[in-house]
C-alpha cells in the first residue's frame, strides 16, 4: 500500500476521533458527511499504515484498543490544534458576533454578571448572549460537546483538571467569604465581640452542607473553627442572604453575593477582624478550540477589566489590637 500524502492525515484523525466520540462508525459519517462504508475504509487505512490494531468491532459497537485509547488522546489533542490554528487565522480581522453560551453559579450570575451585561450588548450589538445560572457544575471533560458552553465561570480548585488540554482556564479573582447580620438583628441581640459568643446567637445555615456550619477564626496557634447553631436553616445560599436582611440571623456566605448589602449598611461585618476568609478562586474556563474566537475574547477581557479587582469587596477591617489604640 502507498504511503499517503501529509495531508490525508488529519482527515484520517478526524475520521478515527469521530468514530470514537459518536460510538460507531455510522455515527462519524453523519458528523462528517461522508457514508458509514468510508469512515470504515479511512479508519482501517489508519491501522494498517500505523501496523496497530486502534479499535474493537462489533456489530453495534466500537471499543478501543489499548494502543487506541493512547492514541485517540493525542488525536484529540492534535485536532484541537489545527482547529484552533485555523480559527485564529480566519477570525483575526472578525468583529465579535454570533450566539455567546455563558454559564455561571448563581452568586455571580444573579449578583454580578446582570449588572455589567448592559454594558457588554451595548459595546457587541452583534453578540447574541446565552446566560446560563445554575449551581450544576458542568462536565468540563464534555464541555465543548455536552454542555454548549463557550465560557464557564467556576468557583473553587480546578486540580482535577490541569492536564485537560482541551480546556483553557485564567484566574479572574478570589471571592471571600464574610460573617455578617443586620443591624437590626444587631440592636435587638448584640454584637459578638468573639467567636464564643456566637453561642449565644442564631447563625442561619445551609441545609445539606454540614461542613459550612462550622465558621473558621483566626487565633494565636493557628485557624480555630467554631460550629454554629441556630434555629433556622434553608435550602440554597440566596435564601439564606434574604433571611439574614430580614433580621433572622447571622450569615456567613460568600462576598461577591454580599457586596450591594454590605456597602448600603443593610448588612454589617461581624467579627471581621478575626474571621478567616477562606479565599476561593474563581476561574474564566473556555474550549481550546474555540477560546480565541472574537465573541469569547470580547467577553473574557469584559470579565477581566470588571471584576479582575473584586469591586464588590468591603475593605478589610483592621485588626482588633489597632482598634483599641484608636
Amino acid at each position: 500500500m502507498s504511503r499517503p500524502s501529509p495531508i490525508d492525515r488529519p482527515g484520517e484523525l478526524a475520521a478515527f476521533v469521530a468514530s470514537v466520540e459518536g460510538g460507531s462508525f455510522s455515527a462519524a459519517a453523519r458528523h462528517l458527511g461522508l457514508t458509514p462504508s468510508a469512515v470504515s475504509k479511512v479508519v482501517l487505512r489508519l491501522e494498517m499504515r500505523l501496523g496497530v490494531r486502534l479499535l474493537h468491532r462489533t456489530t453495534r459497537h466500537l471499543s478501543l484498543t489499548p494502543e487506541g485509547d493512547h492514541f485517540f488522546r493525542r488525536a484529540q489533542r492534535i485536532l484541537a490544534e489545527i482547529e484552533e490554528a485555523e480559527l485564529e487565522a480566519a477570525s483575526a480581522s472578525l468583529a465579535p458576533r454570533g450566539v455567546l453560551r455563558l454559564h455561571s453559579g448563581m452568586a455571580m450570575g444573579l449578583h454580578q454578571l446582570t449588572t455589567i451585561l448592559p454594558e457588554f450588548c451595548a459595546r457587541y450589538p452583534e453578540v447574541d448572549l446565552e446566560l446560563t445560572v445554575a449551581e450544576r457544575r458542568l462536565d468540563l471533560a464534555r464541555l465543548d460537546m455536552d454542555e454548549g458552553a463557550d465560557i464557564v465561570l467556576r468557583p473553587g480548585s480546578i486540580q482535577g483538571m490541569k492536564g485537560d488540554t482541551l480546556i483553557v482556564a485564567r484566574p479572574l479573582c478570589e471571592l471571600q467569604r464574610v460573617i455578617c447580620a443586620s443591624p437590626s438583628y444587631l440592636k435587638a441581640h448584640g454584637m459578638p465581640r468573639t467567636p464564643d459568643d456566637l453561642a449565644g446567637h442564631n447563625c442561619i445555615r445551609l441545609l445539606e452542607h454540614a461542613e459550612l456550619a462550622l465558621w473558621p477564626f483566626e487565633s494565636p496557634t493557628g485557624v480555630r473553627t467554631i460550629e454554629v447553631r441556630g434555629q433556622h436553616t434553608a435550602n440554597n445560599a440566596e435564601t439564606v442572604m434574604q433571611m439574614a436582611l430580614a433580621g433572622l440571623g447571622i450569615i456567613r456566605l460568600v462576598d461577591v453575593m454580599l457586596g450591594a448589602s454590605l456597602a448600603s449598611g443593610r448588612l454589617v461585618p461581624v467579627l471581621a477582624d478575626c474571621h478567616h476568609v477562606e479565599p476561593v478562586p474563581l476561574h474564566v474556563l473556555m474550549p481550546r478550540d474555540r477560546h480565541r474566537l472574537p465573541k469569547v475574547t470580547a467577553m473574557v477581557d469584559f470579565l477581566f477589566e470588571k471584576f479582575a479587582s473584586a469591586p464588590w469587596r468591603q475593605p478589610a477591617a483592621p485588626p482588633a489590637e489597632s482598634r483599641k489604640r484608636r
